[in-house]
């Protein structure tokens, strides 16, 4: 059966917003079961990396004891950037699903296309436009509240 951790991940994206990060969530399950979860913090933290799939991901791995998130799947709102695209294949993340294509940043899909390269050692199962409509209208709306 299958289960959706998008709505989570929308939890984090919104409350990232709500500290004035670009609202992006990500939540690591396995199975039925939230390992972690989290949003943006690149401002809060002063750190470029701090992007929600690397947090997320940083932290299901102390959870878990490993730097392998084998038989793992992110959910995140919005199409993973180059330098998430590649911390995903390292984690040996099994499945990717996200909200918001992401034609000028993503890594996925577009730009980079980083599972594409014969480089890249994993490739995740990759699943796209997951409430997408929602995910994308969260970002439109945290962008036009800026450009006021």
């Amino acid at each position: 059966m299958f289960r959706s951790f998008m709505p989570q991940a929308l939890i984090q994206a919104r409350a990232a917003a709500a500290r004035g990060e670009v609202p992006v969530g990500a939540v690591v399950s396995r199975g039925a079961t939230i390992l972690a979860e989290a949003g943006n913090r690149t401002r809060e933290l002063s750190d470029p990396t701090a992007h929600a799939e690397i947090l997320a991901i940083r932290a299901a791995c102390a959870r878990l004891g490993s730097e392998r998130l084998i038989g793992c799947a992110l959910w995140v709102t919005l199409e993973p950037c180059a330098m998430c695209a590649q911390a995903i294949a390292h984690a040996r993340l099994a499945r990717l699903h996200f909200g918001a294509l992401d034609p000028k940043s993503g890594g996925v899909l577009h730009g980079a296309r980083v599972f594409e390269h014969t480089q890249t050692h994993h490739r995740p199962e990759v699943y796209d436009g997951l409430e997408g409509d929602a995910c994308a209208e969260l970002l439109r709306e945290f962008f036009a509240e800026r450009r006021g």
